[in-house]
């Protein structure tokens, strides 16, 4: 059953709530700088898991009618995940699954700037300087955020993320694993690890190499940055819509009542449909990793060693001018960063989720050892302005395979880290809500031998009209197929 009530799509954000009634609401007890939040009924309390010294408002948790608000409460710092933040987040999570009263759960960061730009590293490292413990320490942190990170991946409600403003590392662990994740005009998606001496965390290793191509890879050796749409049309975001529409959706999805008996798919389409209801359409500037750039991502990135990556740039003379930089760029990273992180996203393609975060785990543990990660964070992120970080080893040709195998090998006496439930895939339930991948798109190719506009139909017909689709379809169509004198389309052969 679905309760409807006629909305204006056009607010200004501080008015995202304001057609809410105000009876249905309470003070809250600290401000909520987020308006998509700031008609909400309830205010948490503490986690029971929260420990001395952790922040008292660092998350907000708020109810509006069947819809759960969580909001990440650190503007200052964009909303940068800590320990504190994660204690709080995860045992409340797992309060909502349990609720008959929770339908929808909605994740946001507070202000505009972030959603959220990551861990707070800076603090980390610094406990790594203290010895052993610290660095034990900061292995315990990643291991919660990951216990954290895999409870969103196989929640049993639906989980809106809404990637409004910078989303880097902690912040994407908490976005892209959700079913619906919204980009804005405003966001802005990295996976910045290999700067500072670290590896693309918080699933990375699944999410990553399961993206179209080499686009995975590309963007976790270089740290690219996607933009707003960008981030629709990469797969990382399921849906677009401008910051202006946030309130009326939250406040749409708030009146949303599911049948007990309704399953979680039903549940999930459902949700998916009223999202679609606020659709304003795309931004005019197409896809930008398309075409001949995004040929020669493939055909650069596509190799097992970050050498043959390297001479591949070196060769390239389509996109000469694109490859040099991304020579300079891929250099100035920690070499043991990038023999370890590509070799995460080649493991990472076999690994279901569950172990993608154990194995994540033990990545990130080895790491908070490893020299380069203090550095790299204190080289780029504290010293004002950043320097070149001062890595160790130097080069690519100093990190030895049994340096690389140590970072995946599990230490004598140590257990996989044991996960809050047992739910697993080897793929996620919510790729149906992204854009059609370039690997569906070649197996309707390949077993229908259509014309360039059979393929727009099925896609767009399945896809509900969905914004972007087209877009998304014409540009592997044209970068991919050739067609016969007929008109039928054929996937190109190398």
């Amino acid at each position: 059953m679905l309760l409807r009530h006629s909305l204006s799509r056009s607010p200004t954000p501080s008015s995202w709530l304001s057609r809410i009634s105000p009876a249905s609401t309470m003070p809250l007890r600290a401000k909520v700088t987020n308006p998509a939040f700031t008609a909400t009924s309830k205010m948490s309390t503490a986690s029971s898991d929260s420990l001395p010294g952790d922040e008292p408002d660092d998350v907000l948790f708020n109810s509006l009618y069947g819809v759960r608000l969580v909001e990440l409460n650190r503007p200052k710092k964009l909303n940068s995940m800590n320990g504190s933040m994660a204690r709080k987040i995860l045992p409340r999570l797992q309060e909502y699954e349990k609720s008959q009263l929770a339908n929808i759960i909605m994740l946001a960061g507070a202000g505009e700037k972030a959603f959220c730009a990551g861990g707070d590293v800076a603090a980390l490292a610094l406990q790594n300087e203290t010895g052993p413990d610290g660095q034990q320490t900061s292995a315990d942190f990643f291991r919660y955020e990951y216990k954290l990170d895999h409870l969103i991946a196989t929640y049993s409600k639906p989980i809106i993320s809404v990637m409004d403003g910078i989303t880097m590392g902690g912040g994407v662990g908490l976005s892209v694993h959700a079913p619906f994740r919204i980009a804005t005009e405003r966001t802005v998606f990295a996976m910045p690890e290999t700067t500072i001496g670290f590896f693309p965390d918080v699933g990375g290793s699944f999410f990553l190499p399961r993206l179209d191509g080499e686009l995975g890879t590309y963007l976790a050796l270089t740290s690219e940055r996607l933009h707003g749409v960008q981030a629709l049309y990469a797969g990382i975001a399921t849906h677009y819509f401008d910051s202006s529409v946030l309130g009326n959706l939250t406040a749409r999805l708030s009146e949303l009542v599911f049948r007990d008996d309704a399953a979680f798919d039903s549940r999930l389409a459902i949700v998916n449909r009223t999202m679609a209801e606020f659709s304003t359409g795309l931004p005019a500037e197409g896809i930008k990793l398309a075409g001949s750039r995004r040929a020669a991502i493939d055909r650069c990135f596509g190799h097992d060693t970050v050498e043959e990556i390297l001479k591949a740039l070196e060769n390239e003379t389509v996109e000469k001018a694109w490859a040099q930089k991304t020579i300079e760029t891929i250099t100035a990273r920690s070499p043991t960063s990038l023999r370890v992180t590509l070799r995460q996203l080649r493991l990472g393609k076999k690994w279901d989720i569950r172990e993608t975060f154990q194995r994540e785990s033990e990545v990130a543990a080895q790491f908070m050892r490893h020299p380069d990660f203090v550095e790299g964070v204190k080289a780029r992120l504290m010293s004002k302005p950043p320097r070149q970080a001062n890595w160790q080893p130097a080069t690519l040709a100093e990190v030895t395979d049994k340096q690389v195998d140590k970072f995946f090998t599990l230490p004598k006496g140590e257990e996989r880290m044991t996960l809050v439930n047992d739910r697993n895939f080897e793929e996620s339930p919510s790729v149906k809500y992204a854009l059609p991948s370039e690997k569906e798109i070649k197996k309707y190719v390949d077993e229908s031998k259509p014309t360039k506009n059979n393929v727009y139909n099925h896609f767009v017909e399945k896809w509900e009209h969905k914004e972007g689709v087209k877009e998304k379809v014409a540009e592997v169509l044209a970068r991919q197929t050739e067609k016969d004198d007929k008109g039928v389309l054929r996937w190109k052969t190398e």
